[in-house]
């Protein structure tokens, strides 16, 4: 899928994943000490004026074995709930998404509430659905397909026992 868009300029800088990086670790320590309170809502580009909920999702390093937290923009699809693996339009897939690859059960935490699931890559047949509501949700995930060359995949964490 070739992007129809310029990426902008910065996306592309050395230091944009570790600004990220000390942003999320931020926005996690800020979400799990007020259970959502700060940081449950994300309030940048599309988000300003319609703020869209935040999940944190726990992901385990598929070299490493570390675990990993990161907050996750979502939607609700039923039990189910939607992430998608952006990166705001980066060339490569985020970390988090190849950690569930490799294992899928893990857990989410949304306000006080952590519970287990299981991640699944979205069938074609389902994407454009589970597309819609994301994008409806937050419309900058239309730019971020724009400005990548590969399809940003939509992960559906289903609820486990």
């Amino acid at each position: 899928m070739p992007a129809s868009r310029p990426r902008p300029a910065q996306l592309d800088s050395a230091l944009l994943p570790k600004i990220m990086k000390y942003m999320s670790r931020t926005q996690v320590w800020f979400y799990r000490r007020t259970r959502g309170r700060l940081g449950g809502k994300w309030r940048v580009g599309a988000g300003f004026r319609k703020p869209v909920p935040v999940l944190l999702l726990e992901h385990r390093g598929r070299k490493t074995g570390k675990v990993f937290t990161t907050p996750l923009l979502y939607v609700t699809d039923g039990d189910n709930i939607i992430v998608i693996a952006s990166q705001g339009g980066r060339p490569r897939h985020p970390q988090w998404f190849h950690n569930l690859r490799a294992a899928p059960d893990t857990h989410l935490q949304i306000k006080a509430n952590r519970r287990p699931v299981r991640a699944e890559v979205a069938e074609p047949e389902d994407r454009p659905r589970l597309w819609s509501l994301a994008t409806a949700a937050y419309a900058d995930f239309d730019n971020y397909q724009a400005w990548t060359e590969r399809e940003i995949p939509v992960v559906i964490l289903k609820p486990r026992p």
